[in-house]
């Protein structure tokens, strides 16, 4: 598929499973996938800088419309003409619609729903793993989202809310969505949906669905009509949604599929649904979705998530994960005998040790630095932790994507599928 500038291709077919590889052609460079996307909340990946991302093999950076629109405001980057000169980041840029956290300013009752077992055991291990409570983690993070109450009315034209920072007012609808992300000047940009909470009952869902649906027609028309004007082209993802539901899920794939979107994007699967309803999830979608249009999953990516997401034939994918859990001290190691790759540099242990992060890494942090001097950091709170363990996780992170897009052109991805998960399960169960 190709439009202006804008083009996809798939290069490799895993022969099974629906594994792929691909090129994404975009006006400021080519995404080999299947890629990781890491997340700049503040048109930015925390402590690090556009040079040290294209280092570590960074070929998109996803931003927060909602956020970029709040602060800096659009006056500012306006002024760059774009958040490309604004960050000097010169490669891909993707930004969401600014749903996902509009919505989530919502407070989070709706209906007599309990939350699956499945979901509240994944939240468990979440907080096992990273040794911190929710309340703990928020503490951590202080320019970050968090939610604070009442702050949204929905209706059928958009949605209005007030600002977490200051309480004034505003208003999005899909035209509004898309002419913002326009004075952002992204690559790919997404369509206004509504993200329904979970859990949610069947029949939120579907009117939920059906507005994201109603919305993304809208979508398509403000972003034709702004891209008609603009010097270069925007590509344009459609949403699907439909919770946990797999008629919905279906008839949504089909729905926005059938649309002349560029991409197709899966939202609501990172708003608390269990791995295994994640997976149910891309395991409807996917065979409704056009093979010849890129596929991106929103807020996903944990070590297991990206093999389950890749192995249903995701392209692109983002993640708060591996930047967030480095700010915490927490650092991926594949070899670690305990949770799930993760080891907590700020653990006792590591007090004078002096091997690095993980023997036998290239990234900069390893080939530098001591497990010693870097738990040091953390415990006296020094910001070149934060750093250190950034660069590190991401590193990790792109190491095995590049690794799965080698294997899956070598018809061995279930092979290094295994070797990373049912073999480290092995390890971990004998510990």
């Amino acid at each position: 598929m190709k439009q202006n500038g804008f083009s996809f291709s798939v290069t490799t077919q895993d022969s099974r499973t629906r594994a792929r590889t691909g090129t994404i052609v975009t006006p400021h460079g080519v995404i080999k996938t299947p890629a990781f996307v890491p997340v700049g909340t503040q048109a930015t990946v925390k402590s690090l800088t556009p040079h040290e991302l294209t280092d570590l093999g960074v070929q998109l950076f996803f931003v927060n419309t909602y956020h970029a629109y709040l602060r800096p405001g659009l006056d500012v980057i306006g002024k760059f003409s774009g958040l490309h000169r604004f960050m000097n980041w010169n490669a891909p840029i993707i930004t969401d619609s600014g749903g996902f956290q509009v919505f989530s300013l919502g407070s989070k009752k709706l209906v007599n729903v309990a939350i699956s077992e499945s979901a509240v055991l994944d939240r468990q291990r979440f907080a096992i793993r990273t040794g911190k409570s929710e309340e703990a983690k928020r503490d951590v993070f202080p320019d970050d989202y968090k939610p604070v109450g009442e702050l949204v009315k929905i209706d059928e034209d958009g949605v209005t809310f007030t600002s977490h920072w200051d309480g004034t007012k505003h208003r999005f609808t899909p035209e509004r969505s898309l002419e913002i992300q326009h004075v952002l000047g992204s690559d790919i940009m997404i369509a206004f949906d509504e993200c329904a909470p979970y859990p949610t009952t069947p029949d939120y869902a579907r009117a939920a669905m059906d507005r994201t649906h109603r919305w993304a027609e809208r979508s398509l028309a403000a972003h034709k009509a702004q891209n008609a004007v603009s010097d270069r082209y925007h590509a344009l993802y459609g949403v699907v949604q439909g919770s946990v539901y797999q008629d919905l899920r279906e008839e949504s794939a089909k729905a926005i599929g059938a649309m002349d979107f560029d991409g197709i994007a899966i939202g609501g699967v990172s708003v608390g649904e269990s791995k295994q309803e994640m997976e149910n999830v891309l395991a409807w979608v996917t065979p409704h979705l056009p093979d010849g249009k890129p596929r991106h999953l929103l807020g996903v990516g944990e070590i297991d998530d990206i093999f389950t997401l890749v192995s249903y034939g995701m392209d692109t994918f983002d993640c708060v994960q591996p930047t967030r859990l480095a700010r915490m001290g927490k650092v991926y190691a594949r070899e670690h005998s305990a949770h799930e790759f993760l080891m907590d540099i700020t653990n006792v242990r590591y007090a004078e040790d002096m091997a690095p992060i993980e023997p036998g890494c290239e990234c900069f942090s390893c080939r530098h630095f001591s497990r010693s001097y870097i738990h040091h950091l953390f415990r006296v709170r020094e910001l070149l932790g934060y750093r250190l363990t950034t660069i590190h996780n991401l590193h990790f992170v792109h190491t095995l994507v590049s690794e799965i897009r080698q294997a899956i052109e070598d018809n061995t991805f279930l092979d290094l599928k295994n070797a990373w998960l049912y073999n480290k399960r092995i390890t971990r169960d004998k510990t």
